[in-house]
């Protein structure tokens, strides 16, 4: 299944996430709580929980965020290690979001690569 996700998919490394947040990139923040309390927050990354991330994303869905990503932007999902935001971008692209990816090695990645870290959240959606 996981194979399978990433089929054909140009996964974002660590080193290349923050050129693309600066040009207008969504970087959704996928961890548990516990996982982001403890280790922390890419900047600009927003926090969605991934029991809400279709129904919040989707721009056809009434309960969708008023100024979320539009089908043609990228958006590059992010876990702890890579692997639950693979199937995650997986189902923003069956969404329609054709440009969704995700961060390759995760959050890991990034802290390992030595990249910024905020103790909070850019932004939160619930």
């Amino acid at each position: 299944m996981l194979a399978e996700a990433r089929r054909g998919v140009r996964r974002v490394d660590a080193e290349a996430l923050p050129a693309l947040l600066a040009e207008g990139a969504w970087v959704l923040d996928l961890r548990t709580p516990w996982t982001r309390d403890e280790e922390g927050h890419i900047p600009g990354a927003v926090v969605v929980e991934h029991t809400v991330m279709l129904w919040r994303m989707d721009p056809l869905s009434p309960s969708r965020i008023p100024d979320g990503p539009g089908h043609d932007d990228l958006v590059i999902t992010v876990c702890n290690e890579g692997f639950s935001s693979s199937l995650a971008a997986r189902d923003l692209r069956e969404l329609g979001f054709s440009r969704a990816t995700d961060l390759a090695g995760g959050f890991r990645a990034w802290a390992a690569a030595g990249l910024p870290v905020e103790p909070r959240p850019t932004r939160y959606i619930t």
